[in-house]
């Protein structure tokens, strides 16, 4: 197996195949933590890829599973190993959001809608800066630094000559609007954004205001699929403490036909483009 597997993604595949094996067997996450005398919450976790998995959990879930064949338990064994190895993020040591950055590093493409802000990926150094400055005021400067460098490393996935992220975005003009560190930060920040939106691979379209109502009105979510059609897609929601991430196909296609609501509501992109180098121009003066 190569190194540089992502343990995020694998972890989940791994999950996904130890409960279709429960699910086969016809138990209930509660039926097998009383038999490995364990926390149900624990089976949860393992099965929806949010815990670490050790081979010694797969060699006991396959032992309750009565999973006979040697090499479907060996291939599991290796995928636990496998989900154990670093992802380039921990080299910057405690990374929030870090299950994020790891789907986000796999996803093929990513579909977001920004209330407030500019997207993370699209971001310059000056307004990443200024923005975690100002969202996290008792943070660090080294701890800043951190998380700026961290946000520059992700925004490779867009940046890539061969297989970029499909990168789609929908931009409330709050976003645009919203002074962040100064104007010419702001100025700086949105004829990048403009520019990045001439590549192939990425969309940027912006509600304004004169919409009204629409369905991105309770706030931020991104939904994120993957190359390999075993990996479900998921929505995520950034949260203050903790983050949401949904995975019940039900759940994927509520936000995704809201996602089409927002971008039949959004300018074009030539229309997007225009409205968002006209606020540009606003901050030059």
């Amino acid at each position: 197996m190569a190194s540089n597997v992502n343990p995020t993604v694998r972890r989940r595949r791994l999950g996904m195949e130890l409960r279709r094996l429960r699910e086969q067997k016809g138990m209930t996450a509660e039926e097998v933590a009383e038999r490995l005398l364990v926390s149900q919450s624990k089976i949860s976790r393992l099965e929806n890829g949010r815990r670490s998995i050790s081979q010694r959990d797969v060699r006991d879930l396959c032992g309750v599973y009565e999973v006979e064949d040697q090499r479907v338990v060996e291939s599991l064994m290796q995928m636990a190993k496998d989900s154990r190895q670093q992802g380039w993020w921990h080299a910057f040591g405690d990374v929030p959001y870090s299950v994020y950055i790891g789907l986000e590093t796999d996803a093929a493409s990513l579909r977001a809608y920004e209330p407030q802000i500019v997207p993370g990926l699209l971001q310059t150094r000056p307004y990443a800066e200024a923005l975690i400055q100002g969202a996290l005021p008792e943070t660090s400067t080294a701890d800043v630094e951190k998380r700026v460098q961290v946000r520059l490393r992700r925004q490779e996935r867009v940046s890539a000559e061969e297989n970029p992220l499909r990168l789609w975005t929908v931009l409330d003009e709050a976003a645009l609007r919203r002074i962040v560190g100064s104007r010419s930060v702001m100025r700086e920040q949105l004829e990048h954004l403009a520019e990045m939106s001439r590549l192939p691979h990425i969309t940027v379209q912006v509600l304004p205001y004169e919409v009204g109502a629409h369905p991105g009105l309770n706030g931020q979510y991104a939904i994120l699929e993957f190359p390999d059609a075993s990996d479900s897609s998921v929505v995520y929601i950034e949260g203050v403490t903790s983050d949401l991430y949904l995975e019940k196909p039900l759940d994927v296609q509520k936000y995704s036909v809201m996602y089409e609501h927002l971008r039949a509501q959004a300018l074009n992109v030539d229309q997007s483009r225009q409205f968002i180098a006209d606020i540009a121009k606003g901050y030059a003066r």
